[in-house]
């Protein structure tokens, strides 16, 4: 079952939406929103799968609630507007529903990402991952311990660990969604670094034992960093 949420400032469109929820008994409606910044609340207080989300609404644009969001959510872009389709999915959302949306391409937008989410082996509590290598039939274990950063790297996604770096052919959305959120945070559009190996933070650039150089803090990123790093302060 996957769990939805609903952001538009038009009831219209929320109606239509919420029709086309209940025909698909895979998923399940949280709750719709007329107002972004109640969504909001409830993100930071709730898990949510996946959101349905228009672009243009008072108070906060979609384009800043996805970065808002941190990844929690998968997000699925509805709106009348093309021209935003670029930026949307250089935020990595799922997919772009233009208005109106017929129901068969709401529907396989949805099914894409359920079928993907199916594909993805249960990690359950282990502490490591398997990467395919460039060498045919070879995989590397990849313990969460041995992982210094992560770096995005054009069309790969570049692992430090342990000295040594590996290339997987994977997206950073792809990894930050399969590392535990307690042990790892995004801090940069191009960057995941291990929380436990924060050694100091210094302005925008971020410390951690065993890399040379310090990893640059995002500006999207910078308020929740900043929160999470404020539960671990002593006053």
């Amino acid at each position: 079952m996957t769990t939805c949420i609903i952001v538009d400032d038009e009831q219209h469109a929320i109606d239509v939406l919420e029709h086309y929820v209940k025909q698909i008994p895979s998923l399940r409606l949280l709750a719709s929103f007329t107002n972004p910044l109640q969504a909001l609340d409830l993100l930071n207080r709730e898990k949510v799968d996946l959101l349905f989300l228009d672009i243009q609404m008072p108070d906060i644009s979609g384009l800043d609630f996805i970065r808002a969001i941190q990844g929690r959510s998968k997000v699925i872009l509805t709106t009348a507007y093309s021209e935003f389709v670029t930026e949307g999915f250089e935020l990595e959302v799922e997919d772009y529903l233009l208005k109106p949306i017929p129901f068969p391409r709401f529907l396989k937008a949805v099914q894409r990402i359920q079928q993907t989410e199916s594909d993805v082996p249960e990690t359950g509590v282990d502490d490591y991952f398997f990467l395919k290598t460039e060498l045919k039939g070879k995989m590397l274990r990849v313990n969460f311990s041995d992982i210094d950063y992560i770096e995005s790297m054009n069309n790969y996604v570049a692992i430090h660990h342990n000295g040594i770096k590996t290339l997987a052919l994977l997206t950073m959305k792809d990894l930050e969604n399969r590392l535990p959120q307690a042990r790892f945070m995004r801090i940069h559009r191009s960057f995941i670094i291990p929380v436990d190996k924060i050694t100091a933070i210094e302005g925008n650039m971020v410390m951690l034992r065993n890399v040379r150089e310090g990893i640059l803090l995002g500006e999207t990123y910078r308020p929740a960093f900043l929160e999470k790093m404020r539960g671990k302060m002593l006053q």
